[in-house]
């Protein structure tokens, strides 16, 4: 078995007893909305015992179903656009980047055991022709941009024809591209040599309008819930966009969403998003994120604090963190009726039948939770 996987260089498989197969080349890039040719050699025994080897059947495939290789021609993801050639070639029509993958030759034979699949085959690669607008300038006379244009399947300094509204400006140029055009012209272009292919158009260039924050919830943020703030600029080039908090340097997302699976009330805060191309970064408006949640644990303490003596007024307060506000209710153990409404308790010339359990009980519309506290070994003054 001998395989020779450097760039542009054939594959050639020498199975046993003379079964091969040579993919000539092995490595192709393809650019997209072309066809490509994708060719191969095939060996076989001219005998095998008393039979006569023919071939009875040859296909290309990329995937298997159940264990048996699926034919280009019957796969969906295919139709129209592939034709057999002669000998084992097959082209594909309109490549697309989704046809990126590796393609192997298969040939059956009238032997039972006549069977042979040429390995590893020939790995497809697709790119598109990209335009990017480098910088803009206004003028008097048009818009001044420098653009560029590129394709991963050609190299560097492969020349480029560029074309406005459909005729050409300039042809056998290398990337990058300076041009002056009105917003009614319409800019793209194409590699030498694959002129039906063009990039997508650039028109008007646009820097971001003000960004536009939304939110996936309409109501209120509650501690838990999936919450997303998307933001939105009309551009062109099109703006990427970038997450912040108020008073932080660095950005939540480099995406146009800022996603919390489960938003915690650490996430409360102001947030906004930045819209950027090569013309402008603009900067949303503020967006305040207000989580509610039930109440944390009460804390609770005593004033005076230290020992409780008889005859002196003590109170309780009680405190606990939650959104909205909570509202507080005193307990005593075993006492149906509530001691008192608020956040402080006080209970004037302390004696022992005010010794006992209380319960600090702190709520909100989203929940309750509750503290106890215990008076006991009252000393007499």
């Amino acid at each position: 078995l001998l395989i020779n996987i450097l760039p542009g260089l054939c594959i050639f498989v020498l199975g046993q007893n003379g079964w091969s197969v040579t993919y000539l080349p092995s490595q192709i890039c393809a650019i997209k909305g072309s066809t490509v040719d994708l060719q191969c050699n095939y060996t076989h025994p001219d005998r095998e015992g008393d039979t006569v080897i023919e071939v009875t059947n040859r296909i290309w495939f990329t995937k298997e179903q159940l264990a048996a290789p699926v034919d280009l021609k019957a796969d969906p993801d295919y139709a129209g656009r592939i034709e057999y050639k002669n000998g084992c070639a097959v082209a594909i029509r309109d490549v697309r980047e989704s046809d990126a993958a590796v393609y192997k030759f298969r040939f059956i034979t009238n032997h039972p055991s006549g069977k042979h699949t040429g390995l590893p085959g020939v790995t497809l690669s697709v790119s598109a022709v990209e335009l990017q607008v480098v910088k803009r300038e206004r003028r008097p006379s048009g818009t001044l941009a420098e653009m560029t244009c590129k394709s991963k399947c050609l190299p560097d300094r492969h020349p480029y024809i560029w074309i406005k509204n459909g005729q050409n400006v300039l042809t056998q140029t290398s990337s990058p591209f300076s041009h002056t055009f009105s917003s009614a012209d319409r800019v793209s272009c194409a590699a030498a040599g694959h002129r039906q292919f063009p990039s997508p158009a650039v028109c008007q260039l646009n820097m971001p309008n003000l960004p536009s924050v939304s939110l996936s919830s309409s109501g209120h943020i509650v501690e838990g819930d999936p919450t997303t703030l998307t933001c939105s600029s009309d551009a062109n080039p099109v703006a990427t966009y970038s997450w912040y908090k108020k008073d932080a340097s660095d950005p939540l997302s480099k995406d146009s969403q800022l996603v919390f699976k489960s938003i915690q009330s650490s996430d409360s805060g102001e947030y906004y998003c930045k819209a950027e191309n090569v013309l402008k970064i603009r900067t949303s408006k503020v967006v305040f994120i207000d989580v509610k949640y039930a109440p944390k644990l009460p804390l609770v303490s005593l004033s005076p604090s230290g020992e409780v003596m008889e005859g002196i007024s003590l109170t309780l307060t009680c405190i606990s963190d939650s959104n909205p506000a909570a509202n507080y209710t005193w307990f005593k153990e075993n006492e149906k009726t509530p001691q008192s409404s608020g956040q402080n308790l006080t209970i004037t010339n302390i004696g022992r039948q005010h010794s006992g359990l209380y319960y600090c009980e702190a709520h909100n519309s989203r929940g309750s939770h509750k503290s106890p506290v215990k008076l006991d070994s009252l000393h007499q003054i």
